[in-house]
C-alpha cells in the first residue's frame, strides 16, 4: 500500500497538470530557450556581421529572411492540434522535437564555413534556426493554455516572458563574448548544449499522470488527452470558427490588433527618434534598450503576472493602459526635457516595463479565452493579429512622420491605448467560459435539428 501511495505522489511530482511547481519551472525554462535563437541571430550575428564590415543591406537581407519561419506559426498550430502521439501528451512531443531540431540547427549553423564570406549558408541555417524556434514557440503555448489552471495563467505568464528576456539578453551578451574570443563556430555550437539541457526538463515532466516519458518507456493515453483530441481538420476549422466568434473574442482579437499597431510604431519610432532628434550613437541605443528590457522583464517576472493573478485580468490591463497612455502623453509635451539622457532614459525605461506587463496581461487573457479542443490554433490566432498589428504600426510611422512632427506622433501613438481602455471592458470571461464548456458537452453540427416537443 504504501509502495502504491509512493507511486502515486512520484506520478503526481512528475505531472505538470498536478504540479504548479514543475509548470513553473518547466515553462520558465522552455521560455528561456526560446529567448537563446532569437538573441544570437537578431543581434549578436548582425552585430559580428557589422564588426567585419558588411553592408547594412546585407545584413538586412539576412535577418529578414531569418525572420520568415515566425509566418508560419499560423500553419504549424492546427499541425499540431490534429496530429501527436497522445500516449506522451497532446503536445509534448512537438515541444522535444523542437527542442531537438532547436539543438541540431545550432550544431549546423556552427559548421558553416567561412561565415563572414557565405552569407547564402548563414541564410538557410539562421532560417531552420528560427523555423524550429517559432515551432517551440507554439507548441509550448500549446502545452501551456492545457496545462496551467486559470488562476495560473499570469503568473505563469509573467515567469514565462521575463525569462524569454533572460534569455535573449544573456545568449547576447555571451554569445558575443564567446564569438569574440573562441570564434565563431564554437561559440554558436555550444549554445546546442544548453539547449539540451533545457530539453531535460519537458523530457522528465509529462503533461499528465500515466503517460509515457519517451516512446519505448512504460506509459499510456490519457483520459483528458483522449477526450478532447480532435481527428479531423474540418473539425478543426469549425471549433475555431465556433470559439473565435464568441463576443470577448472578438473583443480580444481587436485589442491584441490595436496593441500590436502600438508596440510597432514605437519599436520602429525609437531607433530612429533617438539617433535623430536625441543625438544619441546606434551603440549607446542598444546598450540603453538591453538595460532597460532586462528590468522589464524582471519586473514582469516579479510583479506582473502576480498583480494580474491578483487584481484580476481586466482591472490590471485598464491600469497598465491607462499608464501608457499618461506616460506617452507626458513625453509628448516635454520637448524642453528631451535633451536630457535622465528623462529619455525613463521614458524608455517606462515604456518597456509597461509593454512587458501588458504583454503578460494580454497573453494571460488569451489563454483563458482559448478552448483546450484548438488551443494551439486559436492562441496563435491571436499572437498572429499582435504580429500583423505590429507590421502595420512600424509602416505607419512613415506616413505619420511625413504629415506630424514627433510631438504630434507621440500623442497619436497615446490615442491607441487611450482607445483600447474602453474596448477591453466588454470582455466578460466568466461568460465566455461557461459557453466554450458548453461546446465539450454538446456536439456541434452545421444544421441544428429543431426541437420537438411532445
Amino acid at each position: 500500500m504504501k509502495k502504491k501511495i509512493r507511486r502515486i505522489k512520484e506520478a503526481q511530482t512528475r505531472s505538470l497538470s498536478d504540479n504548479s511547481r514543475a509548470r513553473y519551472f518547466t515553462f520558465s525554462a522552455l521560455y528561456t530557450a526560446q529567448g537563446i535563437p532569437e538573441g544570437i541571430t537578431y543581434f549578436a550575428l548582425p552585430a559580428w556581421l557589422a564588426m567585419n564590415g558588411r553592408s547594412a543591406l546585407e545584413i538586412a537581407s539576412l535577418v529578414s529572411v531569418m525572420l520568415i519561419p515566425w509566418s508560419f506559426k499560423i500553419i504549424i498550430a492546427p499541425l499540431m492540434d490534429r496530429f501527436t502521439y497522445l500516449s506522451m501528451g497532446r503536445k509534448r512531443p512537438w515541444v522535444i522535437f523542437g527542442q531537438l531540431g532547436l539543438i541540431l540547427s545550432f550544431l549546423f549553423l556552427g559548421m558553416v564555413e567561412d561565415p563572414l564570406n557565405n552569407l547564402s549558408g548563414l541564410m538557410m541555417v539562421g532560417f531552420l534556426v528560427n523555423f524550429f524556434g517559432a515551432f517551440q514557440d507554439v507548441a509550448t503555448d500549446g502545452m501551456a493554455v492545457e496545462v496551467i489552471p486559470a488562476k495560473e495563467q499570469a503568473r505563469a505568464n509573467g515567469l514565462m516572458w521575463g525569462s524569454k528576456t533572460v534569455g535573449i539578453s544573456a545568449s547576447l551578451i555571451i554569445g558575443t563574448w564567446l564569438i569574440n574570443n573562441i570564434g565563431f563556430s564554437l561559440a554558436v555550437s555550444s549554445l546546442s548544449i544548453v539547449v539540451a539541457c533545457i530539453m531535460i526538463s519537458p523530457i522528465y515532466f509529462r503533461e499528465r499522470q500515466g503517460e509515457k516519458m519517451l516512446p519505448w518507456t512504460r506509459g499510456k493515453i490519457s483520459r483528458h488527452s483522449k477526450m478532447i483530441q480532435v481527428k479531423s481538420w474540418g473539425r478543426i476549422l469549425k471549433n475555431l470558427y465556433r470559439v473565435v466568434v464568441l463576443k470577448s473574442s472578438l473583443i480580444l482579437c481587436l485589442g491584441i490588433f490595436l496593441l500590436g499597431i502600438m508596440f510597432g510604431l514605437v519599436d520602429t519610432l525609437l531607433p530612429i527618434f533617438s539617433i535623430q532628434e536625441l543625438g544619441w550613437d546606434n551603440s549607446h541605443f542598444s546598450n540603453i534598450l538591453s538595460i532597460t528590457t532586462v528590468i522589464g522583464g524582471v519586473l514582469g517576472m516579479l510583479l506582473g503576472g502576480y498583480l494580474v493573478d491578483y487584481f484580476g485580468k481586466i482591472k490590471m490591463l485598464s491600469i497598465y493602459l491607462i499608464f501608457t497612455t499618461s506616460l506617452i502623453t507626458s513625453f509628448a509635451f516635454m520637448t524642453n526635457l528631451w535633451s536630457s539622457s535622465i528623462v529619455a532614459i525613463a521614458f524608455i525605461l517606462s515604456y518597456y516595463t509597461l509593454y512587458t506587463f501588458l504583454c503578460i496581461g494580454i497573453f494571460a487573457s488569451a489563454m483563458h479565452l482559448c478552448w483546450k479542443t484548438v488551443a494551439a490554433t486559436q492562441f496563435t490566432l491571436y499572437m498572429a493579429l499582435s504580429n500583423m498589428g505590429r507590421a502595420i504600426g512600424a509602416g505607419l510611422l512613415g506616413v505619420l512622420k511625413m504629415h506630424f512632427n514627433w510631438e504630434m506622433i507621440f500623442i497619436c501613438i497615446a490615442l491607441i491605448p487611450f482607445l483600447i481602455i474602453f474596448i477591453i471592458q466588454l470582455i466578460k470571461f466568466s461568460k465566455h467560459r461557461k459557453r466554450v464548456k458548453s461546446f465539450d458537452t454538446v456536439p456541434y453540427t452545421l444544421a441544428t435539428p429543431p426541437v420537438i416537443k411532445n
